[in-house]
């Protein structure tokens, strides 16, 4: 009985060591994707910030081509991320304004956390959005370490009450520059859907369910219906 205890003790052990083995290649496996895509991508983003830069001339923004925002990171570590500038300078005032003065919009952005209808978005920043190149800045997170190509969409300071249980869960992995949230129709999406989404991404993580997001990604720049992040 006891020759049989120790065996079944013995095999646990080998199928939690094949379990960490396999978390562990599939890490630095991540890791090693997430350098090269974000090498590839801050090459395109130099002409990147150039056409951007221009474009805002020419329409007259006098604002800075880029925005930076903290957001909680692995560990719950709060980092800077960066971004093309969408939205109009002192944004955050204007929709404090908006909010109050549209009761609808209020409910729309308490459920949401984003307008559809955003008065803050410049014209530049209409188009950046919808083809998700506001986001090509990230490259820089993810090469620093801070951001995966793929994981759940990095959540603002203010928003871990709300995230409540779920916190805890969320932050054992890197933010992603795209994840289920993003891929998965951004704009209905309530924020304890994302939650629920974001988790399943973590139990279910792996290099081919990346690779399916990747893609996804991809696909929707191209589609019509966008929203922000």
């Amino acid at each position: 009985m006891d020759a049989n205890i120790q065996t079944t003790k013995e095999l646990t052990k080998i199928e939690i060591n094949k379990v960490e083995v396999n978390k562990q290649v599939y890490r630095v496996t991540k890791r090693i994707i997430d350098i090269i895509g974000a090498l590839v991508g801050c090459i395109i983003l130099i002409p990147l910030t150039v056409c951007i830069w221009i474009a805002n001339i020419i329409s007259k923004d006098n604002g800075p081509v880029f925005y930076v925002q903290k957001r909680i990171g692995k560990n719950g570590k709060v980092f800077t991320m960066y971004k093309f500038r969408s939205m109009v300078v002192n944004a955050d005032k204007k929709l404090k304004r908006h909010l109050l003065d549209n009761p609808e919009a209020n409910e729309e952005f308490k459920k949401y956390r984003k307008l559809k209808d955003d008065p803050r978005i410049t014209p530049i920043g209409k188009f950046i959005r919808k083809t998700s190149l506001d986001e090509f800045p990230q490259f820089i997170n993810v090469l620093k370490g801070d951001m995966s190509l793929v994981g759940p969409r990095p959540y603002l300071p203010r928003e871990k009450r709300a995230m409540k249980k779920a916190y805890k869960e969320i932050i054992k992995v890197k933010p992603g520059l795209t994840g289920p949230w993003q891929v998965n129709g951004r704009n209905e999406i309530s924020l304890e859907d994302r939650l629920n989404m974001d988790i399943n991404y973590i139990q279910n993580e792996g290099i081919l369910n990346d690779i399916k997001f990747m893609f996804k990604t991809v696909l929707n720049m191209f589609k019509k219906d966008k929203g922000a992040v």
